[in-house]
C-alpha cells in the first residue's frame, strides 16, 4: 500500500491562515449585526422571546468579537476554535434545531452552524498556520 503524499509545512500554515481569517471574519460578521443591525438591546430582546436571559446576548456578542480578533490575529488559536463552539450548539438548540437541517428552511436550519462547527474542530487541529501571534520561529 502506497502511502499518502504529505503536505509541506508551508501548505498546512497557509491552509489553518486562511481558515482562520475566514472564520475570525465570520464571527465578527455575525457579532456586528447584532450591534448594528438588530442592536444589543434588540438582539437581548430576541434571547427573551426564545427563553434565554437577555444579558447572554451581551456575553454572545462579546464571545464573537473578542473570539474573532483572536482568530483573526492567530491568538491561542486551538483553544478559542473549541471556545467558540458552545456559541453556536446553543444557536443550533434555541434557533436552528426546530427548523430542520437545511439552512434556508424558514428560520434557517442547523445545517450553517453545524458546518460551522467542524471548521472550527478542523481549525483547532490545525493550530495558528502562518501569520499569527501564537507561531513560534
Amino acid at each position: 500500500m502506497t502511502a499518502l503524499p504529505t503536505q509541506s509545512t508551508s501548505q498546512t500554515d497557509l491552509a489553518a491562515l486562511i481558515l482562520r481569517l475566514a472564520l475570525g471574519g465570520l464571527f465578527l460578521a455575525h457579532a456586528g449585526l447584532k450591534i448594528f443591525v438588530f442592536t444589543p438591546a434588540g438582539t437581548a430582546g430576541f434571547f427573551q422571546s426564545i427563553g434565554l436571559p437577555g444579558p447572554l446576548a451581551y456575553l454572545v456578542i462579546a464571545i464573537e468579537v473578542l473570539g474573532g480578533l483572536a482568530l483573526i490575529v492567530g491568538y491561542q488559536t486551538r483553544i478559542v476554535s473549541l471556545a467558540l463552539i458552545p456559541v453556536l450548539l446553543g444557536a443550533i438548540v434555541t434557533v436552528h434545531f426546530a427548523a430542520g437541517f437545511f439552512f434556508t428552511n424558514e428560520n434557517g436550519g442547523w445545517e450553517y452552524p453545524a458546518f460551522w462547527i467542524i471548521a472550527l474542530v478542523v481549525q483547532s487541529l490545525l493550530g495558528d498556520g502562518a501569520a499569527s501571534l501564537g507561531r513560534r520561529s
